[in-house]
This record gives C-alpha cells, structure tokens and sequence, in this order.
C-alpha cells in the first residue's frame, strides 16, 4: 500500500510541476556475509531483500547505487544476493552502479559483481576471488589433558576434519575438490560479469590475490575511480537525488550480539548476561574477517 501511495504521489507532482529531478536509490551493503544476525554488522539474504524490493521500487528511478563495504563471507549469500539484484534490475529495467569503499573482497567483490558498472577510490581493497576453509586441531590437547574422544557416526564421512581427531590425508583432498568447485563458480561469475572489461592475466585474477583500486581498474575488475556522489553527479547531473533505503539504527543488544530473550533487559535491547562469551567470540570471528585487509 506504501508503495502504491508513493508512486500516486510522484505522478500527481509530474503532472503539476513537470519532470522531477533524476532519483538514485542507495543501498548499503556492509559487513561480514553471513547467514542469521551471526556478527554485529552482518550481510544475508533475508537481512537485504526488503530494503532491494524497496530500492527498486522507488518511484521515478534512474539507478540504483550499491556502497559495499564488506570483506567477504559465505559465497552462498553472497551468491544469493548478487542473483537477487540482477533479477531485480532485469524486472524493472534499471542499472546498477556499485561502489566499492574500503573492501570489496571475495564475496564483498561477488556483491559488486551485482553492478553493471563497478567504481572504487584509488586505495580500495579489491579482488580475493578465491575460496577459504580454517579451522583448529584439539586432538593434542585433549591427550594431554587426558580426555577421551568418543565420536559416532552413520556415514564414514560424517565426522571429516572432526576438530578432536587427527587430520586424514583424504579429508583434506575431499575438502579441497569442494573448494575448487565453489572457486569455478566465482570465476564463471566473474568470466560473465566482467567479460571482455578484464585485461589482467586470468592466473592473477583468479589467485585469491587482493589489489588496490588502481591496480583493480587496469585488471578490468572495476571500471573507474571515484565516489558515488562525483560519478552520480556525472552522471545524472548536479540535482540527482540520492535516496537511502533500508538504513536501521542498531539496537544496543545487536550491537553488541546478545542472545535474545524474554526477560526485561533482552526487551530492552540489553541482552542476557549468559550469553556474553557468544557475543564475544562472533566479534572476535567478525574481527578476523577485517584483518585479512588490514582494517
């Protein structure tokens, strides 16, 4: 019903005062991609699909502009995501204009890869078109604290790369074939995104390296340097209207990634006390994601 008003008032004020100045929706996309509210600044499918719906719903749009700020994730909602704003710029038949500000790597640089044109500034981080497994082996500190490992399964590879058991040669192969497979589905992303735009030596490219957005620019990775408001200006003249979509103020709780809770302080945006070393441990995890660029 919303949009249905708004659109009413946007035709009534073309009729009466003439063609209203180009209008550019924005949509911010920060933080690490993740599945559910996992870190204080998360990206996933169902965290971003209303505020796309309503981006490409604005009455009068000329484009849409995607900030990406995000250092990359899971490649299932980054894949998810990108799909879902391609399908949404194929429905209404609107160009998409992605910004990358200080990260667009791995599955940051697969939600720029949304953009029918990709800009960064000069000292962006860009690229990782790569994929990456880490994880810990306990298995020696359980031995030495005397503690047995009692572990049973259905299914003789259910328990691959179990952190608790020694590591086996063909666990790290089967884990390996994974990732070279979800690494083809990049690179044909990336193949069909870019197409003839990319210059570099497709070895580099693919390498899981990172550049800057000088070097991402002679790549053909991104197409120009410069910031949403210069290139839209440019664009679309100095009277665009940038209009931001889908902005939320954080509440206390979620910034600090507390459990919720029924009780008084959870309702309150506070959290419950027992659920503080989860919160800890996501911000630290959070953390990790943004040192891999330096940030």
């Amino acid at each position: 019903m919303r949009k249905i008003l708004s659109s009413l008032i946007f035709n009534l004020r073309r009729r009466l005062f003439g063609d209203p100045p180009p209008r550019v929706a924005v949509v911010r996309l920060y933080g690490v991609i993740a599945p559910g509210q996992r870190f204080r600044q998360s990206l996933s499918m169902a965290s971003v699909a209303t505020a796309l719906d309503d981006a490409f719903s604005v009455p009068g749009l000329s484009a849409v502009a995607l900030q990406i700020n995000s250092p990359g994730g899971s490649p299932v909602q980054s894949a998810m995501i990108t799909k879902r704003i391609r399908d949404l710029a194929k429905e209404k038949d609107v160009p998409v204009l992605a910004f990358a500000e200080d990260v667009a790597a791995s599955g940051g640089y697969m939600l720029a890869l949304a953009g029918d044109e990709i800009y960064a500034n000069d000292s962006s981080i860009i690229g990782s078109i790569g994929v990456i497994a880490s994880g810990f082996g306990f298995q020696k500190v359980i031995e030495k604290l005397g503690i047995d490992r009692r572990l049973y399964t259905a299914g003789e590879r259910k328990a691959m790369l179990d952190a608790f058991s020694e590591e086996k040669e063909e666990d790290v192969e089967r884990l390996k074939e994974l990732q070279e497979e979800v690494h083809e589905h990049f690179k044909s992303l990336v193949r069909e995104r870019r197409g003839k735009r990319l210059k570099g030596l497709r070895g580099r490219i693919f390498s899981g390296d990172v550049f800057t957005g000088t070097e991402a620019v002679k790549m053909g990775l991104v197409d120009g340097v410069g910031d949403m408001r210069s290139v839209l200006r440019d664009r679309f003249g100095k009277k665009v209207q940038m209009r931001l979509v889908g902005e939320r103020k954080p509440r206390l709780g979620s910034m600090l990634r507390l459990g919720q809770g029924s009780d008084a302080m959870t309702s309150a945006g506070i959290g419950r006390m027992e659920d503080l070393p989860q919160g800890l441990l996501s911000a630290i995890e959070e953390r990790l994601f943004w040192n891999r660029f330096g940030l």
